[in-house]
């Protein structure tokens, strides 16, 4: 048991410094662009996806959470939601980036999350467009711009970065120390086999992982994926369905529990898909 706690440690210490200087570049961005960005994603019309796609991968926190506010005002669609959820990053990239994973790996996970958040966006609107189109909201509902994310204290761009660094390295150091723990008393060869030789099992263990709006569920993901516990099809479907803080706000402000359960089922459900085809097809970054 000490020696996993001071190995989970010492690992994880050693991104803290990567991580504070990723999330100061990102808050940086934040505050450059966070309102453009909900100019193009609220005049995004028919082609909807396409821009909820591409804006719900820049490294913004709670961007996700801004996409809910503007389908429960009806500003957006349900597709261009989706798109949103599909594509948004949440911690997945300042961990790639602090583990030192080759930038053109990077690269190619958030491209294709865009992508599929491209298509996914578009084929949900054809099919299930119309729960966007009823359960009108008040004329005096206000949509709230807001990028705020519940995973950030502090005020100003360096307390900003720093608490939101400390608290991801926390969830690093807490899912390393479940690791650690695991492959002790496990083996790693064997939990790699429950997740390898039971079909569909590690999408769908990984896309309830991803379910839960907070910032660790894309921790968790990422990490397992780093540290060869799971494969690409695990991943794909754990960081597709992990919207951040998205689906919290949702079911917050949307009043209509129904539509909300039907959403995230459907979020889950086409998030399971593309990591099973992904693990048939046998693609790797």
């Amino acid at each position: 048991m000490e020696h996993v706690l001071i190995h989970s440690f010492f690992d994880s210490i050693k991104l803290l410094p990567f991580l504070f200087v990723t999330y100061l570049v990102m808050e940086l961005l934040q505050r450059a662009t966070g309102e453009n960005t909900h100019k193009v994603i609220q005049n995004a019309g028919k082609v909807g996806p396409i821009w909820g796609s591409l804006c719900g991968a820049f490294p913004q926190c709670g961007f996700s959470a801004a996409a809910s506010y503007f389908y429960v005002g009806r500003v957006i669609t349900l597709g261009t939601l989706i798109s949103v959820y599909m594509s948004t990053s949440d911690e997945m990239l300042p961990i790639l980036i602090s583990e030192k994973v080759a930038g053109t790996v990077i690269l190619k996970i958030l491209l294709t999350k865009v992508v599929i958040g491209m298509i996914s966006g578009f084929v949900i609107e054809f099919f299930f467009g119309w729960l966007g189109k009823r359960n009108k909201m008040p004329k005096d509902f206000v949509v709230h711009n807001s990028t705020s994310c519940n995973c950030k204290h502090g005020h100003g761009i360096i307390n900003g970065a720093f608490f939101h660094s400390i608290q991801v390295w926390f969830f690093v150091f807490l899912v390393s120390i479940g690791i650690g723990f695991a492959i002790h008393f496990i083996g790693e060869d064997t939990i790699s086999l429950i997740f390898s030789d039971i079909p569909v099992l590690g999408e769908v263990i990984a896309g309830l992982v991803g379910l839960i709006p907070n910032c660790g569920s894309s921790v968790v993901i990422t990490q397992l994926y780093l540290d060869g516990i799971i494969g690409v099809g695990p991943m794909m479907s754990g960081l597709l369905v992990s919207a951040g803080v998205g689906l919290l706000v949702l079911f917050k402000e949307n009043h209509h529990f129904k539509e909300n359960v039907l959403i995230a089922a459907i979020l889950y459900l086409v998030s399971i898909g593309w990591g099973v085809l992904f693990d048939v097809s046998g693609i790797t970054f």
